[in-house]
């Protein structure tokens, strides 16, 4: 058991869309990841997905309206439901969900990934 710096975690990468698990929770993946722009429009049939600011903010587009989440602000994504997400500049999230949840959905993506980097 140690605290898990996540400035120093952050500083590690640079890349968008590429989530880095960081640590598990029960069946969950805690990760964290840097966005930027428009991500594919998807869902998750059986999983939920907890969305954390760290640094910025993003805006999280449903079928039926957008939804800005702000630094410092939380927004969880019902299973089932299809989103987007999508950041004007690069935001830092910290997301938390089923180790088992494709990145995509499934959509056909280049940045599609089926195993997440651990750092």
């Amino acid at each position: 058991m140690e605290a898990i710096n996540l400035k120093e975690k952050f500083n590690l990468f640079n890349d968008q869309w590429t989530p880095k698990v960081i640590t598990n929770l029960d069946d969950n993946h805690v990760y964290l990841t840097k966005i930027e722009g428009d991500f594919v429009w998807h869902s998750h049939e059986n999983q939920d997905e907890l969305f954390i600011v760290v640094e910025g903010r993003f805006r999280m587009d449903f079928r039926d309206k957008a939804v800005w989440v702000e630094e410092g602000e939380v927004l969880l994504v019902p299973a089932g439901t299809e989103h987007r997400p999508s950041a004007e500049a690069e935001c830092k999230l910290l997301v938390i969900e089923n180790a088992g949840t494709d990145h995509t959905g499934g959509v056909d993506d280049d940045r599609r990934q089926e195993e997440h980097e651990r750092i």
